[in-house]
């Protein structure tokens, strides 16, 4: 007896049937049709097996769990006697996979979302796979609001078993806003709401281009988080968006927006409560709060409010602290009660702090750095405060932290710095140029993690039409446990100021020193140095009077030693291009008694840069410096430590160290200059500020100046008997000069590029000015 059923739909209704065959037992199975799919990938899929004895409702089921693996057109079970027959027509495979006319999804992108869907070069081929993907990219396409897309595709046979799929992509075009409308406030105009979405319905006919009037759906969404976090930071607690409709146009290039809102009244904070383990005391966390009964309620200063409680509990080692701020209305109607639940948690420990990505910095040297220690409570600020003096360093291009719970102890977790290794020293010849010292040259050996141990090696030599210099460095950062530094340096040098703007005469010096640094604490150092120098001057013919009176009453040659010390605050964000933070130094040189030259020398620095957006690209920047030195006894002041100004990182719009007192010139030469002056003032006001179409803000910073500045004699050197001076002494801010321009600084590969452009606000006729001045190089 032989019954056959032809496909699956024919099967599926023998269940239904009223009356069935008799049940059989299979003594064999036979598959035919399959030209690809081997007969164990049937056999696993179907499941009968010989000697079971089936009827026609397990056929069905065993029928439709063949079927379900895709594999197949069409499936026919036939009997011979009792073995039973799989007849299959199997699926075609796609041997080759075409797409054209997609430009906003790549094709790397498209053949790959196409293969986790099922459908690429190789696999058997499945028409809903096609349909289900073809209404995908499409829906993908509409979120970008391009409505008018579409997706054809077509299946071309190649041969038997073989097919091509095309897919044609009709990306359209997006649909611009053609108008926005907010329905239900009062509380605000409907312009003071639009200003907050970056979606326009009307862009301006002059930069139109620039305009965000293409509709998407995640810019829609974004626009109205920032609209409900308008209402919500002014009081406006039962805030709702009740809907949102996006219409289309008939030609689907139009969108309308409507959005529906329901504002609710404005509330004020009433009492402030906590509850929960608070682990500090209340008036401690009173403090940190940035609310206060009275104040109109704001979601944004709740929310900061929360995180300083989570962090302060956290910098007490309560790691998995929970802080929510709940609001709850008032009886009134007019105001809201704060509760803060905190749930402080068991204090957590660190069991270990491991390091990964430090291929050639010793683990040493980053464990020194730690603030955070193992076994001790896991304070999240001293963790990140870590990182911060990892990133310091300036060994690392990145440094990631990750705290991991410890499993089976609630109490415990690992810490885990990953840090990103980059070339923290060179060995190079470089070339540079600056208007003052001319074409600079040289060779350097610098290295800031000398052999991984963290120690900065340097020797370099330098040449200019100025100068000439050779110096060795090197400096133990770690010289004690407790981050004492130690230092020592070797120099010579040779500058000749005949051929800068600063005076004529020259000077050879050579010398070394030792220097001792002391870590206040994470902002805080204090340095300590002691140094000799042996120098030697020499004057020419058109060398200034003053000059040449001091070198025949103090002599030609002055060995000194000299003690250094100075105290450094540095709260900047970055030690390149900072964008937000401060900056003090307070510096005293004196020689020691029994130096040719006894004098000494302050100066007092300090920069502040306060960011005027979120981002820190606006950023308003101040800067001062004050110099004063003097000698100690009857001898005159040593003019070759004079403080000079003028040039770039001074006042720019005059040339380098040109302001100052005039020097009295010889009969042989009319020409006046400067040895510049034991007293200096200096200032700068700058809009730091980003320029359009650059990415990389890091490495490229621009502003609008203003500077201030000049240098000033507290009593005037001697000239020679029967010579009159042009000294005036004094310090009169009457005498500062201004200027006012553009600067940028670029980071470039082949070193800083410096440049400004500054025009002088009151110079006078004595003044040597400089319209644009720059620097290029990178000097050692």
């Amino acid at each position: 007896m032989k019954i056959k059923t032809i496909g699956l739909a024919a099967l599926l209704l023998v269940g239904a049937a009223t009356a069935q065959a008799e049940p059989f037992e299979v003594s064999d199975i036979r598959v035919e049709g399959l030209q690809r799919v081997s007969a164990a990938s049937v056999f696993n899929a179907f499941p009968v097996s010989a000697r079971d004895r089936v009827d026609d409702r397990e056929l069905a089921d065993a029928t439709r769990e063949l079927f379900a693996t895709g594999l197949f057109e069409d499936i026919e079970l036939a009997r011979d006697g009792d073995v039973l027959i799989i007849q299959v027509v199997e699926r075609p495979t796609i041997s080759r996979l075409e797409i054209s006319g997609n430009e906003q999804i790549s094709d790397e992108d498209l053949r790959r979302g196409l293969q986790e869907a099922g459908l690429a070069e190789g696999q058997v081929l499945q028409l809903s796979t096609i349909e289900e993907i073809q209404r995908e990219l499409e829906g993908v396409y509409q979120a970008q609001g391009r409505y008018s897309a579409r997706i054809d595709t077509e299946v071309e046979p190649i041969d038997e078993g073989r097919v091509q799929v095309n897919i044609d992509i009709n990306e359209g075009a997006v649909a611009k806003i053609r108008q926005i409308n907010i329905v239900g406030n009062e509380a605000f105009s409907d312009e003071e709401l639009l200003d907050l979405f970056e979606l326009e319905d009307k862009p301006g006919w002059m930069f139109g281009w620039f305009s965000s009037d293409e509709y998407s759906r995640e810019a829609l969404s974004g626009d109205l988080e920032r609209l409900r976090s308008h209402y919500l930071d002014r009081g406006y607690v039962n805030f709702n968006i009740a809907s949102t409709q996006v219409s289309i146009g008939p030609d689907q290039s139009e969108i309308f927006i409507t959005v529906n809102v329901e504002e609710g009244s404005q509330y004020r904070l009433g009492d402030i409560a906590f509850t929960g383990d608070l682990q500090i005391s209340e008036r401690e966390a009173r403090e940190l709060l940035e609310v206060t009964p009275g104040d109109i309620f704001s979601r944004s200063d709740v929310t900061s409010s929360s995180e300083a409680l989570r962090s302060r509990l956290g910098a007490e080692g309560y790691a998995f602290a929970t802080v929510d701020g709940v609001p709850q209305l008032g009886n009134d109607g007019e105001t809201v009660d704060l509760v803060f639940q905190v749930d402080a948690g068991r204090r957590a420990y660190v069991r270990r702090i491991e390091f990964a990505g430090n291929t050639t910095t010793e683990d040493e040297v980053l464990r020194r750095e730690m603030i955070q220690l193992e076994g001790a409570p896991a304070s999240t600020e001293s963790i990140s405060q870590s990182r911060e003096r990892l990133e310091r360093l300036g060994f690392f291009r990145q440094v990631d932290v990750q705290t991991q719970p410890v499993a089976g102890e609630e109490d415990k977790l690992d810490v885990t710095y990953t840090v990103e290794e980059q070339p923290s020293g060179s060995i190079s010849a470089s070339v540079g140029f600056s208007q003052n010292a001319g074409v600079i040259y040289g060779a350097s050996l610098s290295q800031n993690n000398f052999l991984g141990t963290g120690n900065r090696v340097n020797i370099g030599a330098q040449r200019s039409d100025i100068f000439t210099s050779l110096n060795f460095g090197f400096t133990d950062p770690y010289w004690t446990l407790d981050g004492i530094s130690r230092g020592y340096n070797l120099f010579y040098r040779e500058t000749d100021y005949e051929d800068s703007d600063i005076s004529t005469y020259s000077t050879d010096s050579f010398g070394g020193g030792i220097n001792f640094g002391y870590p206040i604490n994470e902002l805080t150092r204090l340095n300590f140095g002691a140094s000799v120098e042996d120098l030697s001057i020499k004057t020419y013919n058109d060398t200034a009077l003053e000059i040449d009176e001091y070198v025949r009453d103090q002599g030609a040659d002055a060995q000194s030693l000299k003690l250094t010390g100075s105290w450094t605050r540095n709260n900047l964000n970055r030690g390149i291009m900072p964008t937000a933070g401060s900056y003090q130094r307070l510096s005293l040189e004196t020689s020691v008694p029994g130096s040719d030259a006894q004098y000494y020398k302050m100066r007092a620095e300090a920069r502040h840069l306060f960011p005027l957006n979120d981002a820190e690209e606006w950023v308003m920047k101040f800067s001062g410096e004050l110099g004063y030195a003097d000698s100690v006894g009857d001898d005159p002041f040593p003019f070759y430590e004079n403080f000079y100004s003028g040039g770039l990182g001074s006042v720019r719009g005059f040339t380098s160290n040109t302001l100052g007192p005039r020097t009295t010139p010889p009969s042989s030469t009319d020409r006046d200059r400067t040895m510049g002056g034991n007293v200096l003032v200096e200032g700068s006001a700058e809009l730091l500020f980003p320029l359009p179409f650059v990415e990389d803000r890091r490495s490229i910073q621009s502003g609008f100046f203003v500077d201030a500045g000049n240098t000033f004699l507290s009593s005037c050197y001697d000239v020679p008997a029967g010579e009159t001076s042009n000294c005036s002494s004094g310090v009169d801010l009457g005498d500062l000069r201004y200027s006012a321009g553009i600067g940028l600084s670029w980071l470039t590969p082949v070193g800083p590029l410096t440049f400004s452009v500054a025009q002088p606000l009151n110079e006078q006729s004595e003044d040597d000015t400089q319209f644009f001045q720059f620097s290029l190089g990178q000097t050692f």
